[in-house]
């Protein structure tokens, strides 16, 4: 974790907002040009802490993560076919941890950060870019039925419905 800064340090000077999947975001950047109805891409800061995790989602764009500050940051990426990929996004290559990685278009996600104490915070560019109106939480029941090889971590990082 870094000396430099905590949680409450980026959630204040970044003026980081609550997110609807868990943890604090702030938009900072969206493309005046378009790709078809949508803009042509969309950036994000995003934190998340110890004790909160990105619940299950999905969302109609690939979605690019760079790693920034703290813990490396554990993603969990659930394809159409349940093949399971966990991702580490982070700084320390020789560890399988990588500073940026991609999110495919339409696949379930959930994120935690990595350890039992801190934080992470990344950014997150989406192309075409992001519109609530493709994001899809994911609902654990209907992630159990259809994933029930992942159960586990499905009841981890799902929120009661």
């Amino acid at each position: 974790m870094s000396t430099s800064s905590n949680a409450a340090y980026w959630r204040e000077h970044l003026q980081l907002q609550p997110h609807v999947e868990g943890g604090a975001f702030r938009e900072t950047y969206r493309s005046p040009a378009m790709s078809g109805n949508r803009n042509a891409s969309t950036g994000i800061y995003f934190l998340l802490e110890d004790h909160v995790f990105s619940a299950f989602h999905r969302i109609a764009s690939d979605e690019m993560w760079h790693f920034y500050d703290g813990n490396p940051l554990h993603i969990y990426e659930i394809d159409p076919s349940g093949n399971l990929t966990i991702h580490k996004l982070g700084l320390n290559i020789h560890l399988g941890e990588y500073p940026q990685l991609v999110i495919t278009a339409g696949n379930w996600f959930a994120s935690r950060v990595a350890g039992e104490q801190g934080f992470t915070l990344v950014g997150c560019t989406v192309a075409p870019g992001f519109d609530f109106a493709d994001f899809e939480m994911g609902s654990r029941k209907m992630l159990l039925e259809t994933y029930p090889q992942h159960a586990e971590l499905i009841q981890q990082l799902t929120r009661e419905e």
